[in-house]
């Protein structure tokens, strides 16, 4: 301990000098508490790996490997996320209870998520677990809209069965479980962009969507609720992340009503402007620049990206809680994207938001070409390997300022 200054005479001096330039062992660091990476300032930037289902109709044979689960991700994925600086993985996967009922343990995904947890050891990565499916909820019930799949492989009851929702807080219980003394395991994500509103009724707005149908099935609040009500019955201490409904819309997360739980997170998906952020290759807008939003000719640029994080400000200022956004990113060959990073991270940091970007690809060849969110593959839309480019050297400056990891 650091000696203070008090009233001891020159006779003490010399006995403080010898008692404090000895060779005894500096202290242990105090232990890690998983509440306070997310808040106590920003302590974990890293991103998102992404895993589904594979499905022999959709995917073929290669395309996503040779299942039940893909990609695949193998030790050195994971361990050049840690060599460019992330200290955190957003494990956005398949729950581990089955869609159908009877729910129960999906023996395959739980080992898909096992090793998955043993390789984010292996590189000294914090995790946190996000289902995307679960009971009464496949993976092609969040790809609202679109169609190059078999439409009868969308499942979405979770909205509307009692049953399947019950299924979700035991799929949470038996995860908690299994997990809490996984020291690397920093956050239980409950479901990745819950969008009941959208899906089942059509409604976008909350403003459409409250008061009218608050406490109903399709409200996200009683139901995220009681989920994490079923993780505390066996695990006090893991941090709990919870969502905004559409998709985890900024719009949306002043509506989101915090549960009594003192040790969770609010968490936004944030890609805006989504005309932006998704462009085509050489089609799209410039940042900064002006952009047409809502109709509206907007002028993007660092105040504006700053400006839309006011709801998170006062969420968090409302509700006194810790905000973080685990999904964000733009595709590689936006223009001006780097800099669009940095001004994005750069406000992030005045408001303390932890943050992991959108994607970090596995290595599996035949995802080569597809790698619209790969930044190791630089701006141009026709290199599909990786390459020195600025996007990844700002995601590299950005990530250099990580401090903490699971062994220090």
């Amino acid at each position: 301990m650091r000696p203070t200054k008090t009233s001891f005479t020159v006779l003490f001096v010399p006995i403080l000098v010898i008692q404090i330039s000895g060779t005894c062992p500096p202290p242990d660091p105090l232990p890690l508490d998983k509440f306070t990476l997310w808040s106590d300032g920003a302590n974990v930037r890293g991103a998102n790996i992404y895993q589904r289902r594979v499905y022999q109709e959709v995917d073929g044979a290669d395309f996503l490997g040779p299942g039940p689960f893909g990609p695949p991700y193998t030790q050195e994925n994971l361990n050049q996320l840690a060599d460019l600086g992330a200290n955190y993985v957003n494990i956005s996967c398949s729950g581990i209870f089955t869609e159908m009922p009877p729910y129960e343990v999906d023996a395959e995904a739980q080992a898909n998520l096992d090793d998955l947890l043993e390789k984010a050891a292996a590189a000294n990565l914090f995790a946190v677990i996000s289902f995307r499916t679960g009971p009464g909820r496949s993976e092609f019930a969040i790809f609202e809209g679109q169609d190059w799949f078999p439409q009868e492989l969308v499942l979405n009851t979770v909205w509307t069965d009692e049953a399947a929702q019950d299924g979700w807080a035991d799929m949470w219980l038996h995860t908690a479980e299994r997990y809490r003394d996984n020291a690397i395991v920093i956050g239980y994500d409950l479901m990745v962009e819950p969008n009941g509103a959208s899906t089942i009724l059509g409604i976008f707005d909350p403003a459409d969507f409250y008061p009218a149908h608050a406490d109903s099935l399709v409200d996200w609040n009683p139901f995220h609720a009681r989920i994490s009500a079923a993780i505390r019955e066996v695990d006090d201490d893991t941090p709990i992340l919870v969502n905004a409904m559409s998709y985890g819309s900024l719009l949306w997360l002043p509506h989101l009503i915090p549960s009594d739980d003192t040790r969770t997170v609010y968490t936004v998906h944030h890609y805006e402007p989504f005309d932006y952020t998704h462009q085509a290759a050489g089609a799209g807008p410039t940042y900064p620049g002006d952009m047409t939003i809502d109709g509206q000719t907007v002028t993007v640029d660092a105040a504006y990206l700053q400006s839309l994080l006011a709801p998170v400000e006062e969420f968090k200022n409302e509700h006194g809680v810790p905000v973080a956004i685990n999904e964000f990113g733009v595709m590689r060959w936006a223009p001006g994207a780097a800099l669009y990073y940095r001004d994005q991270v750069a406000a992030f940091a005045t408001l303390d938001i932890n943050h992991a970007v959108w994607l970090w690809e596995s290595s599996h060849e035949p995802l080569a070409e597809a790698d619209d969110f790969n930044f190791r593959h630089g701006p141009d839309a026709a290199n599909h390997t990786d390459v020195d480019n600025a996007l990844q050297d700002a995601i590299e400056s950005e990530w250099s300022k990580n401090t903490r990891r699971p062994n220090g």
